[in-house]
């Protein structure tokens, strides 16, 4: 899989130094390339250091009227905007790019190497912005930019404010929570519950009555509606959301796969080799999650 991703994206760069934005944003990088000096994060003196820093080239910029919940000063520094110790960004309006097309290459030559998250905030104020942003991707990559894209200036105060809110926050708040689905038993009866009416309780009796997702989806409506907390109705209508084609449109001539068949035949072919049984589960909840990304 690793192998396959990293073919596609090579695939996709490899005609980057033929392209026709390559060789002015090599040459607006040259400094960035080959400035050793500048190869430490830059750590700006603060006088608060709660307080993003601001540049006072930046006066006036309606975003910082958006900068509400931290606090901000004026200081003499490189970048537009400090937001920590090593955390910076250059603001660029879309339209002021088109006018002045060498701005942002002067900017990153006086920023050199400085900052080890250096983001380029890009406000979009122009109807057709692909062709603009096409270029501002390459820059970025050569620069080692992150690229952030607001559609107005309350937006783009509302970006600033983040990176500073989360400066010092660990990593795990903006993580997937696993918790709730450690094991392959709490994923099933995460993914079954997502079915309308379904809660926790049927869930939970429902793999208990049947022991797997196997057994669960060769079972009748009749035969569901038997578990204890489930009724005819709920059992329609989960017998009908495992058994529903994947297609919607009746009219395409594709054949129709629903759900219960694909996990079915899963199944009947994992029997044929060594297998953890942890591992099978596995593949039923992913195949539950996939059919229910399919009605959602």
């Amino acid at each position: 899989m690793h192998a396959y991703v990293s073919c596609r994206f090579s695939a996709a760069f490899s005609n980057l130094k033929n392209s026709e934005f390559y060789k002015e944003s090599e040459d607006a990088l040259e400094l960035f390339l080959n400035d050793d000096s500048a190869g430490v994060a830059a750590k700006p003196n603060t006088t608060k250091s709660n307080a993003v820093l601001v540049s006072p080239k930046q006066r006036g910029n309606l975003l910082l009227k958006s900068i509400c919940n931290v606090p901000w000063e004026y200081m003499e520094i490189i970048p537009d905007y400090v937001m920590g110790k090593t955390t910076c960004a250059l603001f660029l309006s879309l339209r002021y790019h088109n006018l002045n097309p060498d701005y942002i290459n002067e900017r990153l030559k006086l920023l050199g190497k400085q900052y080890e998250l250096r983001v380029l905030l890009v406000q979009v104020d122009i109807k057709d912005p692909h062709h603009a942003l096409k270029n501002l991707v390459r820059i970025c990559i050569l620069a080692d930019l992150t690229l952030m894209l607001a559609w107005s200036a309350e937006e783009a105060g509302k970006i600033i404010e983040t990176y500073k809110m989360y400066e010092n926050k660990p990593p795990d708040l903006i993580m997937e929570r696993m918790d709730r689905l450690s094991s392959p038993h709490q994923r099933l009866v995460s993914v079954l519950t997502s079915i309308r009416s379904i809660n926790r309780t049927d869930a939970t009796t429902l793999l208990s009555t049947f022991g797997s997702l196997e057994r669960l989806l060769r079972a009748s409506p009749e035969t569901l509606a038997l578990c204890p907390g489930l009724g005819p109705s709920k059992a329609a209508r989960l017998h009908k959301v495992l058994h529903q084609p994947f297609l919607r449109d009746r009219r395409s001539t594709a054949r129709k796969l629903c759900f219960s068949k694909l996990v079915i035949h899963l199944m009947e072919s994992v029997r044929t080799t060594l297998v953890h049984p942890a591992r099978i589960l596995d593949c039923e909840s992913d195949a539950l999650d996939h059919q229910r990304g399919s009605i959602g």
